[in-house]
């Protein structure tokens, strides 16, 4: 049976995920496309900051100290944001939440309590049975990683099913499959540029808006000492990619170096396996920080 060649295109996490992938036949490769968009839905319906339902949105109303049944996916980003929030010292924290909220960038979630003006990451507290427990009052959002996981996932499912050569791109972050080098354009702070462009195999790319993202950072008033000159001088830039094995962390070592400084995050993308690149709103190529 020939190849089969299969694109698809849906609007997904707040943008439009497309999936590319070839497999062993055109049936083989539409199921495992199918689903593969199933399943970022379900990422996204477990990990929405905004639905009543999802795990977030039942531990935000659960008591504080009182352990919460939550998804295996759930557990899994949530073990990666503390894992990276460590290694960064804080520079990502998906406990910002309060802070987005008070100052108009997230709607308050259904909760009966304020989160702790001091509780961060390290009030996460995880245990083995894919529960969690909050030792402090504190809200999360995963919209900085959550979206790589779910490309994570599906490209994944569609190599599973026995794709060879594979992309999903969900707006900006992607990963591919297979022997094949991808070109993927960077963008800069005004869509897709001609050049630079870089080529791809298997790895992850995540692109981020300096301009957008610096404010973003600023107004959560982030508890690193350095956000806010870097995020300063981070608005030079265009946009931030980060480069990676895996979705899930460049599109969180993205919010890293915006916070940080590129310079700065050097020893985190190294042990991440990771590269950052910076590209102005001209189009200029700058890769401070690149991991070695």
């Amino acid at each position: 049976m020939t190849a089969g060649l299969l694109r698809r295109a849906r609007p997904l996490l707040g943008t439009f995920v497309e999936i590319r992938v070839v497999g062993h036949g055109t049936a083989a490769a539409a199921r495992a496309g199918d689903r593969a968009v199933a399943e970022i839905a379900a990422v996204h319906r477990l990990m929405s900051f905004h639905e009543t339902g999802s795990d977030l949105g039942r531990l935000h109303r659960t008591p504080i100290g009182d352990r919460v049944a939550i998804d295996t996916r759930t557990h899994e980003v949530l073990a990666w944001s503390i894992r990276i929030a460590a290694a960064s010292a804080g520079a990502f924290d998906p406990t910002v939440a309060a802070r987005q909220v008070e100052r108009g960038l997230l709607p308050r979630p259904a909760s009966a309590w304020r989160p702790h003006p001091l509780a961060d990451w390290r009030d996460i507290e995880l245990t083995d049975a894919a529960q969690v427990r909050l030792a402090r009052p504190l809200w999360i959002d995963l919209g900085g990683i959550a979206k790589g996981y779910a490309v994570d996932r599906a490209l994944e499912m569609l190599v599973d099913a026995g794709a060879i050569q594979a992309c999903v791109n969900a707006g900006g972050d992607l990963r591919v499959a297979g022997p094949r080098a991808e070109i993927v354009h960077l963008r800069t702070g005004s869509g897709i540029a001609a050049a630079p462009a870089l080529e791809l195999i298997d790895g992850a790319l995540a692109t981020s808006g300096c301009a957008s993202l610096a404010q973003t950072l600023r107004a959560a008033r982030s508890a690193v000492r350095s956000a806010g000159p870097a995020s300063t001088r981070a608005d030079r830039h265009g946009t931030i990619s980060v480069a990676a094995p895996r979705c899930i962390v460049a599109d969180a070592l993205t919010k890293v170096v915006l916070a940080a400084g590129p310079d700065a995050a050097r020893h985190v993308l190294r042990q991440f396996g990771a590269q950052a690149v910076a590209v102005s709103s001209q189009g200029q190529r700058h890769a401070p920080g690149a991991a070695a």
